[in-house]
């Protein structure tokens, strides 16, 4: 295994856990806390330079940016409720009553947002919830359409499929993965990790292969996290590039087909629950565990007889984060968000020091 080319730079406590993390445009980024905070950190001095309080526990953040450059907009999870707040505004700190558009999207008192997920053209919200419930609101008209599958238990994360029209996937603690088409309102393919055969584990495990995170590739490779400190990786839906010639090209299939059995495996990738998922690469992938255990992993295959697999190039654990929730990565940063060890906030960050 590699040397980490990656060292510690800087940590930032807030009083509050730190629920998400996003990449904002402009060299920032945002931190959502579990206090009703967002931050918005510039990545070159580590400092705040805006920040929205007053909110509801925030779940998730995710960022639309502007072609004129500035922040842009940013989409917030907060209880019940998706706000959107227009962050190139000359107030230093917003409030509830600046969101732009509030949506209820939770339909109990108890039905709380847990991840929000923009499409590539950020004219479509996805989001999901704690009831299990998957849908999608179409940000031109407002309309909000709920899928008619749910999942069994709590849905924590929800992914557009790169350069699909109307096609997500979903990921529950009821061990699931979703594919829909949220215009039919349709499944288009499922897969239960708790009843496969790729479930078995070399290792012996206490939790349940629960979903808490996923990542999807600009290739259309959909990596999952999960309780049991595994990493389910399916590139059944992976967009070929670079054919040599003579080759014959991939057609494109008439739906993604990343879920399909054949081109899917897991492998045992950490101790504990893998917390946090991001895409380094088309098959490059940083995994964290809850205690802090980060792992850049190479996706391998297939090979002459069909294998596929995860190799680690490096890993190296967080300073000061002891459980991770939220992890990204920028150009030259590695940022990871999570608690201290006394239950505050701490977002540490990690600078490039070498190749990857």
């Amino acid at each position: 295994m590699k040397e980490t080319p990656y060292t510690y730079r800087q940590t930032l406590k807030t009083p509050a856990p730190i629920s998400c993390l996003a990449e904002g445009s402009s060299g920032h980024f945002f931190a959502g806390s579990d206090d009703g905070s967002v931050r918005v950190y510039n990545q070159e001095t580590l400092k705040v330079v805006k920040a929205i309080r007053g909110l509801g526990e925030v779940s998730s953040v995710v960022c639309m940016p502007h072609s004129a450059g500035g922040l842009g907009d940013i989409w917030v999870a907060s209880n019940r409720h998706a706000l959107r707040f227009s962050m190139d505004t000359e107030k230093m700190i917003l409030a509830k009553a600046d969101a732009t558009l509030t949506l209820e999207l939770g339909a109990e008192n108890d039905d709380l947002l847990n991840e929000l997920s923009l499409n590539q053209k950020n004219s479509q919200l996805a989001f999901c919830l704690d009831s299990g419930a998957v849908g999608v609101v179409d940000l031109s008209t407002k309309q909000v359409t709920r899928m008619k599958t749910s999942h069994d238990n709590i849905c924590g994360t929800v992914k557009f499929i790169p350069d699909r029209l109307s096609e997500l996937v979903s990921g529950g603690y009821d061990s699931r993965l979703l594919h829909h088409d949220f215009q039919q309102k349709t499944i288009l393919s499922r897969f239960d990790l708790g009843t496969s055969p790729l479930s078995e584990s070399s290792g012996v495990s206490m939790s349940p292969p629960f979903i808490l995170s996923s990542a999807m590739s600009p290739s259309g490779i959909l990596a999952a996290g999960t309780a049991d400190g595994r990493v389910w990786i399916g590139t059944g839906g992976e967009k070929m590039t670079g054919v040599s010639s003579g080759a014959s090209v991939k057609k494109k299939r008439r739906k993604w087909e990343g879920l399909k059995q054949d081109g899917a495996f897991t492998a045992d990738v950490g101790h504990g629950p893998i917390t946090a998922l991001t895409f380094f690469g088309p098959r490059t992938l940083l995994t964290s565990t809850l205690m802090g255990k980060v792992t850049l992993q190479e996706i391998g295959g297939p090979t002459a007889d069909g294998k596929l697999d995860i190799s680690p190039k490096w890993t190296k654990a967080t300073t000061d984060v002891n459980k991770v929730n939220a992890i990204i990565a920028t150009k030259d940063l590695i940022i990871i968000g999570g608690l201290s060890e006394t239950g505050g906030g701490i977002t540490e960050v990690w600078e490039k020091s070498g190749d990857v």
